[in-house]
């Protein structure tokens, strides 16, 4: 007998952006809900979940004014989200071999949430990448989302 489709199965149309601003194999996977949010996790060629690589840090201070941990969401509305577009940086993840990988949003929207478990436990990302690994939460615009991705 079959094994039940999981929850990402069922409720999560899932699309690939390869190849993210032109890096060989940092490929990323937007999980869609049909309520129009996403979630942005790695997808299983990235490198950070290949050759037994070690994440020592994840940074979500992009530059010296932003950062991904002081978005503050409120209302019906999600007022003061932040806006990001399809190479807004989300993170900086570094290994223990020295290597530094950026993860984007691929997407066009509005910042709900981040996934501050990461921090503490940054190996999440490499042992449940397909249990929601997620890495941000977005309201998106339906005509930006399907600009280059793939199904």
């Amino acid at each position: 007998m079959a094994a039940a489709p999981g929850v990402t199965e069922r409720y999560f149309t899932r699309w690939y952006k390869p190849d993210v601003k032109g890096n060989l194999c940092e490929d990323h996977c937007i999980l869609q809900h049909s309520n129009r949010i996403c979630v942005i996790t790695l997808a299983e060629a990235h490198p950070l979940l290949q050759n037994g690589k070690t994440i020592k840090s994840i940074n979500y201070q992009i530059s010296a004014n932003c950062s991904r941990l002081q978005n503050k969401v409120s209302g019906k509305s999600k007022r003061g989200a932040q806006f990001l577009t399809e190479l807004a940086p989300l993170c900086r993840i570094s290994c223990s071999d020295g290597e530094e990988y950026t993860i984007y949003s691929c997407i066009r929207g509005r910042l709900m949430e981040v996934n501050e478990n990461i921090l503490d436990n940054p190996t999440i990302l490499q042992e449940k990448v397909r249990i929601f690994a997620y890495i941000e939460f977005f309201l998106i615009f339906i005509p930006a989302l399907y600009h280059g991705l793939i199904f």
